[in-house]
């Protein structure tokens, strides 16, 4: 084989790589196990406090609770399992959320090591071992640096899983409208929380109502408001999530209902205008 031919074999080589790598990416975003399992298109958020969710129609909601806080400190990672009780009907879909805590706020180091990263894992698999739970999400407000950190939890949590378990994780609003480090993640959904958007609420509610979408495939298959703060999209149907600053009551439900209803119906007279 002469150097000509030599060349045109490793420029082939290096072509059959890179698509395959493309093909692999697009296989694993074009999945979405969430509604694969057909879960409803409306969960609600179940923080740390006292909830009381019997009362819930099954077939129309599902419910995101939030299972443990896991906090970083050092090379440790402290557990603070859920105090507060939920109650809900034994027919409802659940999604049991894990809250990471990386303590940047107190100035204290944090290792970010291989063995946190494996003992988080561990942890928030036996969240599964919980009644009805259906899937798992990651709350992570990650920094810059933290990124890599959390990119490989969130691969070893996706090889631990069982292949038909969805993976969800929450995102700053913002990661979903300027920043693509979101793009190759093993996750079915990254969903954007346009609440307590802060110094880019402004911006996000005026991008969002002017007909934009969050980008990024991964971003456009839900979103989480609060029932407090409602905001404006064009968005059709997508599984929204939704949080409340006290406990969930039946009025809280009704209201949220007529809500998406009567967007629901606007949307549709503006697709019948067009």
């Amino acid at each position: 084989m002469n150097s000509t031919q030599s060349r045109r074999l490793i420029f082939t080589l290096i072509r059959l790589i890179v698509v395959g790598s493309l093909l692999s990416c697009q296989t694993t975003h074009s999945r979405n196990r969430i509604d694969e399992i057909q879960l409803p298109r409306v969960i609600l958020w179940a923080w740390e406090r006292s909830e009381d969710l019997e009362f819930l129609d099954e077939h129309r909601f599902g419910v995101a609770f939030l299972a443990q806080t896991l906090s970083l400190k050092d090379d440790e990672v402290v557990v603070s399992a859920r105090r507060q009780p939920l109650k809900v009907n034994p027919k409802t879909r659940l999604i049991a959320v894990t809250r990471i805590e990386s303590r940047k706020q107190s100035g204290a180091r944090v290792a970010l090591s291989e063995t946190q990263r494996h003992k988080l894992a561990m942890l928030v698999m036996k969240t599964l071992e919980l009644t009805n739970v259906a899937a798992v999400q990651i709350d992570f407000d990650v920094v810059t640096s933290e990124r890599e950190f959390y990119r490989e939890l969130l691969w070893d949590i996706r090889r631990r899983l069982p292949d038909e378990t969805p993976l969800s994780m929450t995102a700053l609003a913002s990661f979903c409208v300027g920043d693509r480090w979101l793009t190759d993640l093993p996750v079915d959904e990254a969903v954007p929380m346009a609440f307590r958007m802060g110094a880019d609420a402004t911006y996000i509610k005026s991008y969002l109502a002017g007909g934009n979408d969050f980008r990024g495939s991964l971003c456009q298959r839900s979103y989480g408001v609060s029932l407090d703060e409602p905001i404006e999209t064009q968005f059709g149907p997508r599984r929204i999530y939704v949080f409340n600053d006290h406990s969930w009551t039946p009025d809280d439900v009704a209201k949220l209902e007529t809500s998406l209803n009567g967007n629901e119906g606007e949307q549709r007279s503006q697709e019948e205008g067009n």
